[in-house]
């Protein structure tokens, strides 16, 4: 009996780390599978409950994640980070007393921990109680003096008091932190114009911005409009062109662009920019009553009364849009129309105040009527993304409750897969002739494909059928003389459901049986680097949390990346034309801090495969880091132009 149950304990300490594996690499769906078995197996034990927890918040099912991080809670109070769970859970469903709550229970046991300062702060402002934040935020960067998040939230929440010279304090001292936060730029932007109509300050704040994310179209919308203000016309059409090349959909910056185009009379394009608008939207009223008055300078008069018509339908009471009507219908000779129209139009000028285009001066109306009036023929801005976001501070959230900022790391690993996801850019997976080889025997289950960028598997229709292919491959090597082949397939199947120890066993069979096959040694590489990034994490079941407990000993990760190095040399003594192998050896080498040696590993990989953009971008990378910038800049470029957009950002971040 004592033997069955420590065969259990050992199988459920398992399953729960490769839950943890598969949480850890954001494949959420695959991740509760696991912690699901080991809570049947086990429902006493709380860990199981926090981790699917973790899943659910990264899956958005806050309702969920709350239920989980309960449950764990039951069963273990001393949990803080499932108090932290369903703190942000209550958070995004806008439960913000119980969010405080939780954030106040897990701070009586870490009362310094700066996410849930952080996160209590936001929703004590959410709340309403504006002073208790205040506080908050006070102990908060008491504390971490050097928080820039937190900075950022402080100010957000002196707009929101009306104190601004506090708030653009506070902005300065987060840039003077981080200079690459594009928020606070955009915060300090909005400021400039709403405070002083500081245009030349708030043009200077979103060019910086532009350089941190030049792909957002808002950014140069916004930035047309202060161009414009400073009477920079051509600059302003210059990024209204941009921002619709960037976004071929976006109505504001096609209305703005057909604005810009009617001041100086180019009325067939102005025309042709207010069709698109009202392609994408029938009832835009501000683009229905532009091309209107489009169409009347270019005596389409027919045309001009159809659009005008609509809004007069659609706001009865816009006393402007019938003397427009009434002029157009005297220009065509219809003056009883004309006359009947002026007599409304002047009965609605009597009945209430005049709703002039300039005595509007914001987009803010109170009525239908002035939603089309205001700011009738001005340009529009889009509201400028500053929000401050909660964070969360365990490590194993990956996702969009991590971090807020993009951190530039290199491009991964490539590995094989059944699976891939293709960009815009880059729309096949890579080639290496012994993965086709492999495939045109067709004994493997799947196709195996080349890539660095796995997908989630969010179907469990997809997880099941590696499941099922494991037990195929155990039952068939069971009973047939067992082939490297069959423990290829299978280590295949366990690398994509993330048990990698389980993986490693089999590649070590694989390669027993056939000392030459080179894609077990690839594959056993990308498996040894996989376990020993998720261990420091899930290292003896313990909580992911990072901490100087957890960390794996810095000889033993040493030891794993030789282990690693020796497996890559011999996919290159089997494979010297593998340029991915070379690429793989690189990023070792990078980790290693061996520089120099990465330098010759991307060069060579970029020598076998001269497009090879992921190499140029790492190696640039390695460049910048040993200060050789101009080399640096050059391969990001090249980079770049292979599809490798990381190397933008990372390019405007060097030109700052």
């Amino acid at each position: 009996m004592c033997r069955n149950n420590a065969t259990a304990q050992i199988n459920t300490d398992q399953v729960m780390r490769v839950g943890q594996n598969a949480l850890y690499f954001e494949d959420y769906m695959l991740s509760i599978q696991y912690f699901n078995q080991v809570i049947q197996a086990k429902p006493y034990l709380a860990q199981p409950y926090f981790y699917r927890a973790i899943a659910k918040l990264n899956l958005e099912d806050y309702r969920g994640a709350i239920e989980d991080a309960t449950l764990a809670i039951e069963r273990n109070r001393f949990i803080t980070d499932a108090f932290e769970v369903r703190g942000v859970a209550h958070q995004n469903l806008g439960n913000y007393a119980e969010a405080v709550a939780d954030y106040n229970e897990a701070l009586s046991m870490l009362p310094e921990n700066r996410q849930m300062l952080f996160n209590k702060a936001m929703a004590q402002e959410a709340m309403g109680d504006l002073n208790a934040a205040e506080e908050t935020f006070t102990t908060l960067l008491t504390i971490h003096r050097s928080y820039d998040n937190g900075y950022m939230g402080r100010a957000k929440l002196r707009l929101t008091q009306g104190d601004t010279i506090p708030a653009l304090e506070d902005i300065n001292k987060a840039l003077e932190l981080n200079p690459n936060l594009t928020n606070a730029f955009i915060l300090r932007a909005d400021i400039a114009i709403n405070s002083t109509k500081n245009y030349e300050q708030a043009l200077a704040d979103m060019n910086e911005a532009i350089k941190l994310q030049p792909h957002f179209a808002g950014f140069f919308i916004n930035r047309a409009f202060l161009r414009y203000n400073l009477d920079d016309y051509f600059g302003a059409m210059a990024d209204y062109d941009y921002a619709i090349q960037l976004d071929p959909l976006n109505k504001v910056a096609l209305f703005n662009r057909g604005l810009l185009l009617s001041e100086v009379n180019d009325n067939d394009k102005a025309i042709a920019d207010f069709n698109r608008v009202l392609q994408l939207d029938s009832k835009d009223y501000r683009a229905l009553y532009n091309r209107a008055l489009l169409f009347y300078n270019t005596r389409d008069y027919k045309s001009a009364i159809a659009d005008v018509s609509q809004v007069i339908e659609a706001y009865p009471q816009f006393a402007t849009a019938y003397s427009f009507r009434s002029e157009i219908y005297r220009e065509m000779g219809e003056m009883r129309k004309a006359a009947t129209d002026y007599d409304k139009a002047m009965s609605l000028y009597r009945v209430r105040p005049t709703l002039s285009d300039e005595s509007a001066t914001t987009d803010n109306a109170s009525t239908p009527e002035e939603i089309v009036s205001n700011r009738f023929t001005t340009l529009l801005t889009i509201e400028n993304e500053t929000e401050v976001e909660e964070e969360y501070n365990n490590k194993g959230i990956r996702g969009r409750v991590q971090d807020r900022n993009v951190n530039i790391v290199v491009e991964p690993l490539f590995t094989l897969s059944y699976y891939s996801s293709p960009t815009q850019l880059q729309e096949t997976t890579y080639y290496i002739k012994e993965a086709d080889d492999i495939n045109a025997t067709r004994i493997l289950r799947f196709v195996v494909v080349v890539t660095n960028k796995e997908p989630q598997l969010n179907d469990e229709s997809l997880i099941r059928r590696h499941f099922e292919s494991i037990e195929y491959y155990n039952s068939y090597i069971a009973t047939h003389e067992p082939r490297s082949i069959d423990y290829f397939g299978r280590a295949m199947d366990f690398m994509t459901i993330h048990n990698y120890a389980s993986a490693i066993q089999d590649l070590d069979r694989a390669i027993a049986l056939t000392p030459d096959f080179a894609l077990a040694y690839f594959l056993r590489a990308v498996a040894r680097y996989n376990n020993i990034e998720v261990e420091q994490y899930t290292q003896d079941g313990e909580s992911i949390n990072a901490g100087d407990a957890l960390e794996i000993a810095r000889s033993r990760r040493q030891l794993a990346l030789n282990e690693i190095i020796a497996d890559l040399d011999m996919v290159i003594k089997l494979s010297p034309r593998m340029s991915l192998a070379y690429f793989n050896k690189g990023n070792i080498l990078l980790e290693m801090q061996d520089f120099t040696s990465a330098i010759s590993a991307y060069s060579k990989a970029i020598e076998l495969k001269p497009d090879f953009g992921e190499a140029y971008y790492n190696r640039g990378y390695v460049y910048l880091k040993l200060g050789n910038e101009d080399a640096g800049v050059a391969d990001l470029s090249k980079a770049g132009e292979l599809g490798v957009l990381p190397s933008y950002n990372l390019l405007k971040r060097i030109s700052r």
